[in-house]
């Protein structure tokens, strides 16, 4: 959801598509990932190739859960000429507000492959008081 904030005028409008443009390229280089939920549990999944998982951290603070982490460049060979290089590097964050349901202080964590495994289990929401009948006592 992008805010908008509503002003009558020429010059606002003009500023629109250049509002979210940071947020826009911060989503191009972020790691692919993928989130899916289970009968037992919510699964993310994060593409992170050439990433060891020290360079990894992961926590849950007050319902987020947050990835952040960086991939390290590798050492120049001298002598060689580049003629193009398609390799990202530098650091990564992904923020997920994690649903009432998950329990975050049992989340768990494995990296496979250059893929990063995250599984939330989700916990039995407290069950809302039901509507009950009042009698009126004679008096």
């Amino acid at each position: 959801m992008v805010e908008k904030t509503e002003q009558s005028g020429f010059w606002p409008s003009l500023y629109d598509p250049f509002r979210a443009f940071g947020a826009r390229v911060a989503d191009w280089l972020s790691p692919a990932t993928e989130a899916s939920s289970g009968d037992a549990a919510y699964d993310i999944t994060m593409e992170l190739p050439g990433v060891t998982d020290e360079d990894v951290e992961l926590t849950v603070d007050n319902g987020v859960l947050t990835i952040s982490g960086e991939k390290k460049t590798s050492t120049e060979k001298k002598g060689d000429t580049w003629y193009f290089s398609e390799r990202q590097y530098g650091a990564f964050r992904r923020a997920f507000r994690l649903p009432e349901d998950a329990d975050g202080a049992a989340a768990a964590a494995h990296m496979e492959d250059g893929v990063l495994h995250i599984t939330v289990p989700k916990k039995a929401l407290e069950q809302p008081e039901t509507a009950k009948k009042i009698k009126i006592a004679k008096s």
